[in-house]
Order: C-alpha cells, then structure tokens, then sequence
C-alpha cells in the first residue's frame, strides 16, 4: 500500500513537473525544504520538550546527541550516501534519465524522507503484529503527497524512492516477531526523535542548497535503540 501509493503519487507529480519551467520548480523545492523543516522539527520537539504544569524541561538531547555522532562515524566509514547516490545512478541509466540532472538528488532526497522516521517502522510492526494497517495507511498517503511535490521539483529519480521504501518496511514485517520483543516505547520514542532531526537536516539541504550526508547518519537509529537499552 505504501510502495503503491508513493509510486502513484510521484507519477502524478512528474506529470504535473511538465508543466512547470525551472523558476517554478526551483520555487516549489524551497517551499518543500521550509515543510520539511518544520515537519522535522515538530516531531523532534514533541519527544524533547516535557511540560509539568507550567514548566517546560527538555529530555532526550544527550541521548540524540550520542546517537547522531556515533551513528554517522558508522556511516561515513561505510559511505551510505555514496551506496545510495551510486544505485540512483544505475537507476537513472536503466530507466532511459541519463540526462536528467536532478534524477539522483530526487531518488536520495525523497528516499530519506519517506524512510526515516518512526512510522516507517511502527507501521509495518503493527501490521504484522496486530493485524492493524491503520499507521501503514496515514503514512502511505502522507507519503503520496510528500513524494508528489519531490517528483514536481525533480522529476522521475523522486518515484523510484518506492523501492527502498518496499525493501525496508517488508524487512521489517518479516522481522516482526524478533524485533518487537526488544523494542520499547522508549525506543520508538528514540527513533522518532533521532529521525526527525534527520528529517529537519533533509529540508536544509533544499531550503539552502547544501550537502549535508544525510543517508550517513542512518546508522543513529540503530544506536538510538542500543543507548536506550543500555544507558
């Protein structure tokens, strides 16, 4: 359902691309990095900020702050970023794109989006578990949007973002039943933070044009889940 509907909505947002000259598209990917900004730094907030009363503290930094460091040292050392600009070239070579110069960064950019973050594990775990796709569903149509307006600004590379998405999420059904003995809410709750600061790190990039490596700091939501274990 989720692979379905991203791969519907990026075909309907290359479609709409056509009609749209390169000050449009560069206007429509600012406006998606401002979105996924605050789409990143709402959920990063909801899980550091503790209201009692009328005070507000934070939890969590130390914890993310360990997690993000560790997790890209594991990731710069094994390059994902490069592992996944590479497959988007093989991809933009065997679907007839070796000219489209944005193939890539849309494949990457609308990739990390749509697998980041804790519905993207949640969602699956609930299917398999409690035969409940209700998550599943809210995030597939979240998704069709998200990877609509990424297709708009940079073509067909932003529709393949379906594939990791499939592979991920049918991973993690098929690891359901070993997963879920481990993890804890205070491990979702990790993962959700470490993944919306990934995510505020996405909108950066294409609010301001900058290269921040985010496909290395993958590995943060693996160490999220140890720190919470055993810190």
């Amino acid at each position: 359902m989720n692979t379905g509907a991203i791969i519907v909505g990026g075909i309907i947002g290359y479609i709409f691309q056509r009609l749209l000259n390169e000050k449009l598209k560069t206007a429509i990917m600012q406006d998606i990095g401002v979105a996924v900004i605050f789409i990143g730094l709402a959920g990063a907030l909801a899980q550091i900020l503790v209201i009692h009363g009328s005070k507000i503290s934070t939890t969590g930094t130390i914890m993310a702050t360990v997690s993000l460091a560790l997790g890209t040292l594991i990731g710069e050392l094994i390059d994902i970023d490069n592992q996944f600009v590479k497959f988007g070239n093989w991809l933009r070579r065997h679907v007839g794109s070796a000219s489209d110069s944005k193939f890539v960064d849309g494949f990457v950019s609308a990739s990390l989006t749509v697998c980041v973050g804790a519905m993207a594990v949640i969602g699956p775990l609930q299917d398999a578990l409690q035969h409940d796709p209700t998550m599943l569903f809210t995030k597939a149509l979240l998704d069709a949007v998200v990877v609509a307006i990424y297709a708009a600004a940079f073509g067909l590379g932003a529709v393949f973002s379906a594939l990791p998405v499939f592979m991920f999420q049918m991973a993690i059904t098929l690891l359901a039943v070993v997963i879920n003995q481990f993890l804890s809410t205070a491990m979702t709750n990790g993962i959700s933070l470490v993944g919306s600061m990934m995510i505020f790190c996405i909108g950066i990039n294409l609010l301001f044009n900058m290269k921040i490596r985010v496909a290395n700091m993958l590995p943060a939501l693996a160490v999220v889940v140890l720190y919470v274990a055993y810190i």
